[in-house]
């Protein structure tokens, strides 16, 4: 039944407005009909009607100053909400006029959809309810003190990096141009978390937000995140605190995992506005965030930043488009590569060894199994001849102890140590199951019994002493044991432990998104001001590949491409459509009507506090209509396919074992309408196999034996190809699915052989190879010098500071010229980018008496110097900046003029090069600091 406008506000808006806090009858919080004046028309003295010269806005929201906050324009629930806009934008200006104050917000609603406008400040925009007055008064407030974001000083103490301090200003100058989403692509370990900090420090002291919300989807995430808010914005009060399930409205900083805040924002006694948060900040956004989490994100429609650290060029096509930036174009993005290429570096480079077993390679089969093992097994009663497993199958259908023992023992002896040169440094094991992860934790006990179990310990997400202070992970991070986290997928991504040396992959990983978020976890550089004592230098970290995944990711640099997969309540809608449409096409009135039946009961335990179903308002209130069921035309169908089939995917509390078991009977049943046979005799199969695999023993299955053996008979089907017979199998047996699996998983063949090395070898990957021979080289150098100085009376003088002659470093030269002939000034010169400094000079920064800084250092320290002073750079001054820097690297000391700066490279930032992007006094200020570099 169509409402009258009269009813759609009664029945709607205002019960809209009472869930938002605004009582309708009270008058100093909501005046309907208000009355504005406008004046009579031009050469009119008297009104000719009572109305002339007036125009009644349907509500205006008061604040507590009793003054106009808000109009809302009402129309009736069947027509467009968009008729409404330029009247209500007209009852605003003229209240304004009116009463001399400040421009209302506008809203204007058919009870379903409504849009908020910020007239002056921002295009209309569709949002869920009505904000409350608190969130009002604090839109106005900001809108009243906001200062421009251009100007706005970045605090370089949370965020200092050239390109992090970039990153802020692209998105404080998007928000400048009135855009409201933003995506950031930062390499694992470049600061995305402080970026972001520094971005809401900007916001808050700038008058732009009140209330930020950051999401995450894990709790060890939510902790480290709280952490960094608590280390860099102090004062700023952060929800939650220790202990606090409840949402607190009082705070500032708001960090949540996504199933927390999906179950604050449709709990109804929480009730948490649509309106509360000025900014949201997304963290790792290429995950989570679709089918049900993307409810969170289309309740708070407001200022939103996405972070990513997955590669620019792998990002699905939905995360741009969320973000409303075209396909491979975020907002601002900083790769790997650049990271690494930096001078100085900001992440640390790997080498990647990759490990193969012969067991992994050939498989287990008497072929591989050695004489010795094949005896033993002969011994155990068992038939040899039978053990025939694939590589593959390692930690899936066999098991053998030998495989892990080899390749703890190949990482104990290959990984790299801390500096005693004995015990690993911090490292991740990658394993493929939690029973994985503790028969590696076993083989480490086992074989390093010294360490009292302390040395390697299983770090899950189901373990609740994982978390906290003084749990699992705090013990790995702060403290010197354990030296080793054995992890399944909660350590993949996202955890920040600076000290780690060493990856280990014992799995094998097919997600290109999350390889490299693993490989991040060793990417970070060490905080020198915050040294540990197991970690005290970190020149790169090492990989140990056991699975080939740097092979596999060569030749599929995308790793598998996943399909998308239709939520299973979802498909059950779809197939019931189906089998209606089927039913109602041959002339089976009866079976569509008893599918109808069912449909309309799923439509009426859809969640009506989501988000999701709140949008749908006007498409389920046609369902609401008898005659809507009487006839489903096709086109009718079309419309329940396109609407409201899609909404079930906020489906989240239901036994989805059981839906599963109804999907195939659903879909059996819909074989035999098409009279498919070959179809359904396939679907019926697999439904006697479920059935077949309910453990009799279990006391909630038992009371349904009959039933289960009856339905595992060929006569049964003969007899029972019914609806009846179909719903009892759903009503009785769906319910006991649950206990199918746990009576029935894959047996597992368990074996302890020795296994044997087949390949070990270093791998070519990832940026700058050569970087790794220079280590080596400095390594090599620094050895050899600090060896000699114990008995070299040469180096003993320079190291008490004593002065040395000419003759005395000659000789030194052509001492380890002799010992290494690579060893000279030139090749040093090279290594440590310094292209002044004399070879005494070099020994003196070997032995660590004299600083001596690399020509790239210098540019590098002094750039950064020049940001840190001039805290109002834009985003393209930035990127100039950062040009003329590797541009000055690049031609090592040559004076650079103002003719260069405004030819290429230059002219691709602006087609003037420096002349169109800094100032005149600015550009003196560049060439003085490129003469002192010069210099």
């Amino acid at each position: 039944m169509t409402k009258s406008e009269a009813q759609t506000r009664s029945e709607l808006i205002d019960q809209q407005l009472a869930q938002s806090g605004w009582n309708v009858k009270d008058p100093t919080q909501v005046v309907e009909e208000f009355d504005i004046l406008t004046g009579l028309p031009s050469g009119v003295t008297e009104p000719r009607t009572p109305y002339e010269g007036h125009q009644f806005s349907d509500y205006v929201l008061l604040g507590k100053d009793r003054k106009p906050l808000a109009v809302i324009e009402a129309k009736k629930s069947s027509r467009d909400a968009a008729i409404g806009r330029e009247q209500a934008k007209q009852y605003c200006y003229n209240i304004q006029k009116q009463l001399g104050s400040e421009l209302p917000f506008c809203f204007y609603t058919n009870g379903h959809e409504t849009y908020f406008w910020d007239l002056e400040n921002a295009p209309p925009r569709k949002v869920i309810g009505f904000p409350m007055r608190d969130d009002l008064e604090r839109f106005a407030y900001i809108r009243r003190n906001r200062k421009p974001l251009t100007q706005e000083f970045i605090n370089t103490s949370i965020a200092g990096r050239d390109y992090q301090i970039r990153a802020i200003r692209s998105v404080l100058e998007g928000i400048e141009q009135k855009k409201r989403d933003f995506l950031l692509v930062m390499a694992t370990g470049t600061g995305k978390t402080r970026t972001c900090i520094a971005m809401v420090d900007a916001l808050m002291r700038a008058g732009h937000a009140e209330k930020m919300l950051f999401l995450v989807d894990r709790i060890a995430l939510r902790e480290q995140a709280l952490a960094a808010f608590k280390e860099h914005m102090p004062n700023e009060p952060r929800w939650p605190n220790v202990g606090e399930k409840l949402i607190a409205k009082d705070r500032r900083i708001y960090v949540a995992t996504y199933p927390t805040m999906l179950n604050i924002i449709r709990d109804e006694a929480q009730h948490l506005s649509p309106h509360f948060f000025d900014f949201i900040v997304v963290d790792e956004s290429h995950r989570s965030i679709y089918n049900t989490f993307g409810e969170v994100l289309d309740y708070f429609k407001t200022l939103t930043l996405g972070l990513t650290a997955t590669p620019t060029d792998i990002i699905d096509h939905n995360t741009f488009r969320l973000f409303h930036c075209e396909d491979g174009l975020p907002t601002f993005a900083y790769t790997f590569e650049e990271a690494v290429n930096n001078v100085p570096p900001y992440l640390s480079n790997f080498q990647v060894m990759k490990i193969q077993t012969k067991f992994q390679m050939e498989g287990i089969s008497k072929r591989t199994i050695s004489l010795e093992d094949q005896k033993r097994l002969i011994l155990q009663g068992k038939e040899v001849e039978e053990i025939n497993f694939e590589g593959s199958q390692l930690e899936k259908q066999v098991i053998n102890k030998g495989t892990n023992t080899l390749i703890v023992r190949e990482f104990m002896e290959e990984a790299i140590k801390d500096a005693n040169g004995v015990l690993p440094g911090k490292t991740i094991f990658f394993c493929a199951t939690k029973a994985h992860a503790r028969r590696m934790e076993e083989i480490f006990d086992k074989l390093y019994p010294q360490y009292h179990g302390e040395l390697a310990k299983v770090l899950v997400s189901d373990d609740p002493r994982v978390y906290g202070k003084g749990g699992l992970l705090d013990q790995f991070t702060n403290n010197d044991m354990p030296r080793i986290a054995i992890s399944v997928d909660m350590l993949d991504t996202g955890i920040d432990v600076r000290e780690i040396v060493n990856l280990v992959f014992a799995k094998p990983v097919y997600s290109y998104t999350k390889f490299w978020q693993m490989v991040g976890r060793g990417t970070r550089l060490l905080e020198t001001s915050k040294p540990k004592p197991w970690c005290l230098k970190k020149d790169g970290f090492l990989i140990l590949d056991c699975w080939d995944n740097f092979e596999y990711f060569k030749f599929n640099h995308k790793g598998k491409e996943l399909k998308p997969q239709l939520p299973l309540p979802v498909r059950l809608v779809g197939l019931r459509l189906d089998k209606i449409e089927k039913a109602n096409d041959i002339g089976h009135a009866d079976i569509a009507a008893r599918e109808i039946a069912k449909f309309r009961l799923q439509i009426a335990a859809l969640p009506k506090e989501s988000v999701v179903i709140k949008e749908a308002a006007a498409a389920l209130t046609r369902l609401e209509e008898e005659n809507f069921w009487i006839s489903l035309t096709h086109d009718r169908l079309e419309f329940l396919r396109a609407e409201i089939k899609p909404l079930f995917r906020t489906v989240s509390d239901a036994d989805f074992k059981a839906m599963r078991f109804e999907c195939d009977l659903l879909e059996y049943s819909l074989a035999m309408l098409n009279e498919d046979k070959e179809q359904s005799e396939i679907l019926r199969a697999g439904i006697v196999e479920q059935i077949s695999e309910l453990p009799l023993s279990v006391s909630f299955v038992k009371p349904e034996e009959a039933l289960i053996r009856a339905a595992q008979t060929s006569h049964y089907w003969a007899k029972a190809n019914n609806e009846d017979a179909f719903d009892e199998l759903v009503a009785k047996l769906g319910p006991l699915m649950k206990f199918r699996e746990q009576s029935t998983g894959q047996e597992q063949t368990h074996l302890d052989l020795a296994d044997e090395l087949y390949k070990k070898e270093w791998v070519e990957f990832g940026p700058q190879h050569e970087a790794v021979s220079i280590t080596r080289y400095r390594e090599m150098v620094e050895n050899l010098i600090a060896e000699l100085t114990e008995y070299n009376p040469v180096l003993q003088k320079i190291k008490n500071g004593e002065v040395v002659s000419v003759i005395e470093a000659n000789e030194l030269a052509e001492l380890l010229h002799e010992e290494h002939p690579h060893i000279t000034e030139g090749l040093l010169r090279q290594v440590y980018k310094n292209r002044k400094a004399r070879f005494i000079q070099f020994i003196r920064h070997i032995l660590g008496i004299e600083v001596l800084k690399s020509f790239p250092d210098e540019v590098s320290a002094a750039f950064d110097q020049f940001i840190r002073t001039h805290t109002t750079l834009s985003s393209r001054q930035m990127e100039f900046l950062n040009l003329l820097k590797n541009f000055i690297i690049g031609r090592e000391r040559e004076k650079v003029e103002k003719k260069d700066l405004i030819n290429a490279p230059f002219t691709v930032i602006h087609p003037q090069g420096i002349r169109g992007v800094f100032s005149p006094a600015e550009i003196n200020e560049i060439l003085q600091l490129t003469e002192r570099l010069a210099a």
